[in-house]
């Protein structure tokens, strides 16, 4: 009879951990040594370099959260605060901040350590979106997020905002609007840096 108890549990479990995950479950890291063959003309590290293992990091994230293969969608909020150094310690903090019905939005937050001097920056933070995949190949449905901070609450919040905003975005660089733009070309970008000779 315990033993029955026991099994339907772990099965309620289970079922359950498919069905929706806490942030804390997939949340990771990644730390890596910066070496010279990653810099530079000018000595500090490419920042391709760093898109490369923040792009790692997220696809990491996310299919923990998704349990299946993840792809990058788009990337926003790439902005480099600060040089990192060849000899420092680069760490990649990625946490899934909200989950849509097959997308997930990854914040990720860098930060290098000089282990000498012992200096730690916050170098940059970003925000990837991915899609999980299933077999097929088509998008699969993802669990939902169990969100147990306020801070965990506030990143959700704020990743519903950013979604809103992207789709602002896309639709103000909509073509028609552009073309229609482009008629006023002359009034729209008289106090810009650049020349109109358009024949």
């Amino acid at each position: 009879m315990l033993s029955d108890f026991t099994s339907n549990l772990t099965k309620l479990s289970n079922k359950m951990s498919l069905e929706a995950t806490p942030v804390s479950q997939s949340q990771t890291t990644i730390t890596e040594l910066m070496i010279p063959s990653y810099a530079n003309f000018g000595g500090k590290i490419h920042g391709g370099i760093l898109l490369s293992l923040m792009d790692k990091v997220a696809y990491v994230c996310a299919s923990k959260h998704a349990g299946t293969y993840c792809v990058t969608v788009s990337v926003e909020n790439v902005e480099f605060l600060q040089p990192v150094e060849v000899g420092d310690l680069v760490s990649l903090h990625a946490s899934v901040n909200y989950v849509g019905k097959t997308s997930l939005i990854i914040g990720i937050r860098v930060v290098a350590e000089n282990v000498k001097q012992r200096l730690v920056k916050h170098t940059n933070s970003s925000y990837f979106t991915m899609v999980a995949k299933g077999d097929d190949d088509k998008p699969a449905i993802v669990p939902k997020l169990i969100l147990e901070t306020k801070e965990e609450v506030k990143r959700f919040i704020e990743a519903m905002h950013l979604k809103k905003i992207r789709n602002q975005i896309k639709a103000g660089m909509d073509d028609a609007n552009s073309n229609m733009e482009v008629a006023n070309a002359a009034q729209l970008l008289k106090d810009e840096r650049c020349i109109l000779n358009l024949e």
